[in-house]
Order: structure tokens, then sequence, then C-alpha cells
């Protein structure tokens, strides 16, 4: 099955007090490139998270964010009493030895001083863990589902694609039967030339020729072309995570299709190769976002 490396996912649970929210979001790269923003209460689980993350997507370049959203009231801030009370004391005695009589600012002057609201020190509890590990399977199912979409949008294109190259392959014989005589014709002119020479080296001559003729001969890169289509067609539907065999796939089917460019000596055929190297391209943009 092909997947595609983009990807997005989003899950959320909601508690008593809290909502938490899990976003994961995903791109094309060469290895997993995992980057987290987490609430400083979740840091202890960080490399779990990135454990469960890591072992679905395999690879790319992921974003996980978890926001929380405080719903109850059980963190509200408590007013430090003692140290309000000790704060009010000494600046009362202040203004007094300073002789000033307005002394209705000082609560004012206390509420900003450190310490002076106590805010507890969220814990992470095992159930609230265990909310949150649920919630992040949630969300690497639900990318997990748009990755296998992608990934079967990028199946079609890439099956276009490679049935069109063939299609381009099969019509190289129509034009190949039209170049070889082309060719006879003009080897010949040229050996009549050469042989009306009385000083022709007639080995050096032989040798010449067959070079001559193994340089133009395409079936092997025919055959081999031919080849690498089916083995493409076949990686894309039984291989698991593909993406980077069919890479190297396209890379030799690109030496093929050079090759054969390089030999066609014929204006139809160079149409053909080009065709074939436009179609190939596109196949490699594709393959990058290949899992």
């Amino acid at each position: 099955m092909i997947l595609s490396m983009t990807g997005y996912g989003k899950a959320v649970c909601e508690m008593p007090d809290k909502k938490i929210t899990v976003e994961l979001k995903s791109l094309n790269s060469k290895q997993m490139d995992l980057s987290m923003r987490l609430s400083n209460i979740y840091r202890e689980k960080e490399l779990d998270m990135r454990s469960m993350i890591t072992a679905e997507l395999t690879r790319g370049k992921v974003d996980a964010s978890v926001y929380v959203e405080q719903t109850g009231s059980d963190r509200v801030g408590q007013i430090n009493k003692p140290v309000v009370e000790a704060y009010f004391n000494q600046l009362k005695q202040i203004a007094q030895e300073l002789g000033v009589e307005d002394r209705t600012d000082l609560l004012r002057l206390v509420m900003p001083l450190p310490e002076t609201i106590k805010v507890e020190t969220q814990t992470l509890g095992e159930e609230e863990w265990e909310n949150l590990k649920n919630t992040l399977s949630n969300a690497i199912i639900a990318i997990t589902d748009y990755r296998k979409r992608e990934g079967e949008a990028l199946r079609k294109d890439l099956l276009t694609r490679i049935n069109n190259i063939a299609g381009f392959l099969a019509e190289v014989p129509k034009y190949e039967s039209e170049r070889i005589p082309r060719i006879r014709q003009r080897i010949e002119s040229n050996i009549n030339e050469i042989l009306s020479n009385n000083a022709v080296d007639k080995n050096r001559l032989e040798q010449e020729m067959i070079f001559y003729i193994e340089k133009l001969d395409i079936n092997e890169e025919k055959v081999r072309l031919g080849q690498h289509i089916k083995y493409f067609t076949e990686t894309m539907d039984t291989e698991n995570e593909p993406g980077k065999k069919l890479g190297f796939i396209a890379q030799e089917m690109g030496r093929e299709i050079n090759t054969l460019g390089s030999k066609a000596n014929e204006a139809n055929l160079q149409k053909l190769v080009i065709q074939m190297k436009d179609e190939l391209e596109k196949i490699k943009e594709q393959v990058l976002n290949i899992l």
C-alpha cells in the first residue's frame, strides 16, 4: 500500500476541568524529523509520545502540538494571605515613619509584589496521561487515514504516468522499422566511398562497422526499460513503504531512457524519448512524497 508523507490529524479529549487537543502535521522528508510543542505538565512524557509517533508514522517531517484549555475553576490562584499581611504591615509602618497620612493605596501596592498569589503546581496524574495517550493515538489514526487517501491519489497518478511511458516504449518499433533502412543506406554509401580508396584496412573497417552497429542497437535498452516498468508497478502494489525503492527504480529507468535517446538517431524516436523523460520527471517528483 502506498502512503503519502503529507498528512494532518487532530483529536480532542474533554475532561472535567480541561480540554486536550492533539494536532499532527507531516510533510515529506528523507527520515523521521519530529518536532513537538507541549505544555510543561506533559514534558515528562515527551519521550513516550515521541516513541508512539515514530513507531506509527515512520518517516516524514512531523509537527506534533498538544494544546490544553482549562475549563474548570479549581486552578484559580489563591491569595497568599500571610504574605499580603506581612507586606501591608511593613508598608504601613514605613508610611507612619515617613509621615504619610493617606494609606488607602497600600493594598494596591502590595498585590503586584512576589508571592502574593499562590499558584498550585500542576502534576500529571495517571488518568490524565491515559487520556492523553488515547487522544494521541486517535490523532495518529486520523493522520494515517489522511496519508492513505493521499497515497491512493499518488498511486493513480503514478500508474497513469508509468503506463504512458510503457505506451511510448510500445511505439518505438514502429519508428525503428523506418530507422533501420535509413541507417543501412547511410552505411552502404559510406562503405562504397571508403572502398573506392585502395588503402583500406579491411580488419579496421570490420571493427568499426561492428562498433557502429552495436552503438545503434537499442534492443537491450528496450528490454531493460520494459522490465523496470513492470518492476515499478509490482513494487507499488506489493511493497510496504516502497518510496525509496521506487526512487531507485525511477533512476534506472532514467538511465535506459537517456541511453535510448543517445542511440535513437531518428527524429520520431527522439520525440518519444522526450515524452518519456517528461513523464519520468513527474514520477520522480511524486515518489519523493511516498512513504
